[in-house]
């Protein structure tokens, strides 16, 4: 996907998950997580992600500001290595709505997190555990 059309399909999910036309999306439009119950919803991640380390999918540990499809040695879906995504509260709340429909090819076969509070909360607890010593000790 190039960048002009990640662009598209970003702008259009901005459309359809209430984000669009405002400076501050993100706090307008989603309650601050809760990193206890982020946690919990972390546990459903837990079959393909760790932190630290890649398992069937990639570690989030420096996930945010990350490039999406940029860890050596991972083989990542071509389309997630193309969609020049770089991770933060607003394109990881887009992408955990709807994975697939955020980056058509992704090889992560996840319908999604449909409730926007377990998206914050998540999306808490992983901000939350990049500054944790399993997360800084890489």
């Amino acid at each position: 996907m190039t960048q002009i059309q990640w662009l598209a399909v970003l702008g259009a999910s901005l459309c359809v998950y209430g984000v669009a036309g405002s400076s501050d999306a993100w706090s307008r439009n989603v309650a601050p997580g809760n990193v206890v119950n982020g946690e919990a919803v972390y546990s459903r991640c837990l079959a393909c992600h760790a932190l630290a380390y890649d398992r069937t999918g990639p570690r989030h540990c420096g996930l945010f500001g990350r490039q999406a499809g940029s860890i050596p040695g991972y083989a990542y879906s071509q389309a997630m290595k193309e969609s020049k995504i770089i991770w933060d509260d607003d394109t990881l709340n887009l992408f955990l709505a709807d994975p697939m429909h955020v980056v058509p090819g992704t090889s992560m076969g996840y319908a999604g997190i449909p409730d926007k509070q377990e998206r914050a909360d998540l999306i808490a607890y992983l901000k939350k555990e990049n500054n944790s010593a399993a997360c800084l000790v890489r």
